[in-house]
């Protein structure tokens, strides 16, 4: 083999090694990029939930704490009408009959016009099919 073929390749090694160190600098500076980027975004993040908890707790408590005090008014009150069925055990007397209303109102029940509690026994004289 002649002097400048040997040459030749050792230069082409030179320039291989060179490469192959050039990439290696190329990968730690991309880790190091990629370990900076997610410390900082850890932070960013760690940073927005703690603002995020101060202001959620400055601003939603009161409206939670007008919540709890509105759904206990609610509750008392129970101002919105419910239908209840006529069974065996509750007004007897009034399955099936067509004046029976059977609606609750702010936690009365109003059976039907003529007698509004019900009637006592199982036959009510105002029945009606």
């Amino acid at each position: 083999m002649e002097k400048w073929q040997k040459d030749f390749f050792e230069i082409l090694e030179t320039v291989a090694d060179e490469v192959d160190h050039f990439f290696v600098g190329v990968a730690e500076a991309v880790d190091s990029l990629f370990e900076i980027t997610e410390e900082i975004s850890e932070q960013v993040q760690n940073t927005i939930v703690t603002e995020i908890d101060q202001y959620f707790n400055e601003l939603a408590e009161p409206l939670f704490e007008v919540y709890w005090e509105l759904e206990e008014f609610v509750g008392e009150t129970d101002q919105f009408p419910y239908p209840v069925e006529p069974t065996a055990h509750n007004q007897p007397a009034c399955i099936g009959c067509r004046n029976y209303h059977g609606q609750v109102y702010g936690g009365n029940l109003l059976v039907c016009g003529m007698h509004p509690s019900g009637w006592e026994d199982e036959h009510c004289p105002d029945w009606e099919q």
